[in-house]
C-alpha cells in the first residue's frame, strides 16, 4: 500500500503541479504557500458524470474525520437506520421481587450512546420492576469486543482525552468526567465538581487561587492521575484566577469496568436502591436469561452525533459493530475494515487508495482519495438512506463542527463533515449552490500547518466558490 501510494502521489504530481484553480483559491494557496501537490479537491454536480473542479483527485491522502462519512454511510447499509444496540441486565441470583440475593449483572454489546442519561433510564427500570436491594457484586461483561490492543496515549501522548478512550462492548457515557471549576463563594479557594459523580473517583484539589486577569491553557490548570493502572485519583494543580468565570474540562478517568462500577454505585443510590458490592468482570453464561433488555436509540439518531460533532469513540465503537455484524465475535477493528472493503468492492468501488485505521480518522496513517469519497456521496443519494445519511452531517454554520463557520451566504446551504488533525485539514459534503444544483465536494489538504489559518480558510473559500457556481 505504501509503494502504491508513492508512485500514485509521484504520478499525479506530474500531471498536476501546473493544474490551475480558481483565481480566489489559487491566491489563498499562493499567499501562504500552501504546496499544490499537497491539495486534493473534486467537485462534482451531484449525479453528473464530469467534474466541475478536479485536483488530484486520485491522491490518496490523510482525510481526518472526514472518513467518519464512510463509516457511517457503510452502517446505514449493512445495519439499517434503525438498528438498536441491546445492553442486558441478568440477575445471577435468586430474587424475591425485591431482593437480589446475588450478583447483577450487565452485559453490552457495544451502545455508542449509553451516556449517564440513557443509563439512568435503564437503571429506573429495574426499579420499576421492583428491584431494590442487590446483596452481591456487579458484573460487567464486556466479551462482544475483542480487548483494543492500542495504548490511549499513542496518538498523541495525551491519554486521559475524550477522544482518546478505547472501545468497549460496555462503554458507558464514553468513558470521561466534566470537571468544572469555580472560585467559592468565601473568595479564599478553588471549588471542584464533577459530572458525572463516581462514588469510586478521588479528587486531589491542588489548585491555588490567585490574583490577576483569567488566562493561560486550560485556564492555568494542570491535570494528571496519580495511579494511570487504576486511574482513581485525579490530581489538579496550577493557579486559577479569581478573575475567571466558571470553567469546564473534559477527562477519561478509572477503566472501563471501574468506570461502570462508580457511576453504577451513584445512580443505583440516587433512585433509592441498596447495593454495597465490588465489580468483577467477567463472561455471563449462556444459561442464564436476561431479566430486562435495555434498547438504544437508533443507528439514524447516532451518527448525527457522530458526523455533526465528529464524535471519534463512537465511530469506533461502530466499526467493531460493524465487524460483529456481519464477521464474527469477538468484534475487532480488523473485522469491521474488512466489512467495509466487501461492501465497497460490491458496490462497484475501487477501495486501492483506502487505509482505514479505526474509522474514524484519529490516526496519522489514515488514507483515502477525493474520488473514492466523491463516489461515497454519490452513491449515498442513491439509497433509500440518503436523506439520512445527509442530515447526519453539520449543517454549513449553524451547527455542529461548522457552526458560525463560513459567510452568511452559505449559512444552511450545505452538509458536511470537517476533519482536522495536525497538518491536515479537510471537508467533505453536499453544497446547495445559488444556482438551485447541489454539488458534493470532497477537499483535503496535507501540507505543514494544514489545520491552522491556511488549510481551514483554503476550504472555506472553496465552498463559497461551490456556492457561488453559475
Amino acid at each position: 500500500m505504501r509503494i502504491f501510494f508513492s508512485v500514485l502521489l509521484s504520478c499525479a504530481i506530474c500531471e498536476t503541479l501546473l493544474a490551475q484553480l480558481p483565481g480566489q483559491l489559487d491566491r489563498i494557496v499562493s499567499a501562504h504557500g500552501i504546496p499544490y501537490q499537497g491539495i486534493s479537491i473534486l467537485v462534482k454536480e451531484l449525479h453528473k458524470e464530469e467534474p466541475v473542479l478536479s485536483h488530484n483527485a486520485e491522491v490518496p491522502r490523510n482525510p481526518a474525520s472526514t472518513i467518519k462519512l464512510l463509516t457511517t454511510w457503510v452502517a446505514l447499509e449493512v445495519l439499517g437506520p434503525t438498528y438498536r444496540w441491546p445492553t442486558e441486565i441478568y440477575f445471577l441470583g435468586e430474587w424475591d421481587g425485591r431482593r437480589l440475593d446475588g450478583d447483577l449483572g450487565i452485559k453490552g454489546y457495544g451502545d455508542p450512546y449509553l451516556v449517564t442519561e440513557e443509563f439512568w433510564n435503564l437503571l429506573r427500570e429495574l426499579r420499576r420492576n421492583g428491584l431494590e436491594e442487590i446483596t452481591g457484586d456487579l458484573v460487567i461483561d464486556d466479551s462482544f469486543f475483542a480487548r483494543v490492543q492500542t495504548n490511549p496515549r499513542d496518538f498523541d501522548g495525551q491519554p486521559y482525552r475524550s477522544y482518546n478512550v478505547t472501545p468497549n462492548a460496555l462503554l458507558l457515557n464514553y468513558q470521561a468526567v466534566r470537571f468544572q471549576f469555580r472560585v467559592h463563594s468565601n473568595g479564599r479557594e478553588v471549588l471542584i465538581a464533577s459530572d458525572p459523580i463516581l462514588d469510586n473517583l478521588i479528587i486531589e484539589n491542588s489548585l491555588e487561587l490567585v490574583n490577576g486577569a483569567c488566562g493561560g491553557y486550560q485556564a492555568g490548570i494542570s491535570f494528571d492521575i496519580r495511579d494511570p493502572d487504576f486511574g482513581k485519583t485525579a490530581v489538579f494543580s496550577g493557579s486559577f484566577s479569581e478573575a475567571c468565570a466558571p470553567y469546564s474540562l473534559y477527562r477519561s478517568v478509572l477503566r472501563h469496568d471501574t468506570y461502570a462500577h462508580g457511576l453504577f454505585s451513584t445512580l443505583w443510590r440516587d433512585l433509592g436502591g441498596i447495593y454495597a458490592g465490588e465489580v468483577t468482570s467477567q463472561k455471563i453464561e449462556d444459561r442464564f436469561t436476561p431479566e430486562l433488555v435495555w434498547q438504544s436509540r437508533s443507528l439514524a439518531e447516532v451518527i448525527r452525533s457522530i458526523n455533526k460533532y465528529s464524535n471519534n469513540v463512537m465511530t469506533r465503537q461502530l466499526l467493531l459493530t460493524l465487524g460483529a455484524k456481519e464477521n464474527y465475535v469477538p468484534a475487532t477493528h480488523e473485522g469491521g475494515v474488512e466489512v467495509i472493503r466487501n461492501f465497497l468492492i460490491e458496490r462497484g468501488l475501487d477501495p486501492l487508495s483506502l487505509v482505514i485505521e479505526n474509522g474514524a480518522g484519529l490516526s496519522r496513517d489514515s488514507r483515502i482519495s477525493a474520488s473514492l469519497l466523491s463516489d461515497i456521496l454519490e452513491l449515498a443519494q442513491t439509497s433509500p438512506f440518503g436523506s439520512e445519511f445527509m442530515a447526519s452531517m453539520s449543517i454549513g454554520g449553524l451547527d455542529g463542527t461548522t457552526r458560525g463557520r463560513f459567510g452568511p451566504a452559505q449559512e444552511g446551504r450545505a452538509h458536511v463533515k470537517t476533519g482536522r488533525l495536525d497538518n491536515v485539514a479537510a471537508i467533505s459534503g453536499y453544497v446547495h449552490a445559488a444556482n438551485g444544483k447541489t454539488y458534493t465536494v470532497s477537499a483535503m489538504v496535507n501540507a505543514t500547518d494544514a489545520h491552522r489559518g491556511p488549510g481551514v480558510e483554503l476550504l472555506d473559500e472553496l465552498i463559497a466558490w461551490v456556492y457561488s457556481l453559475r
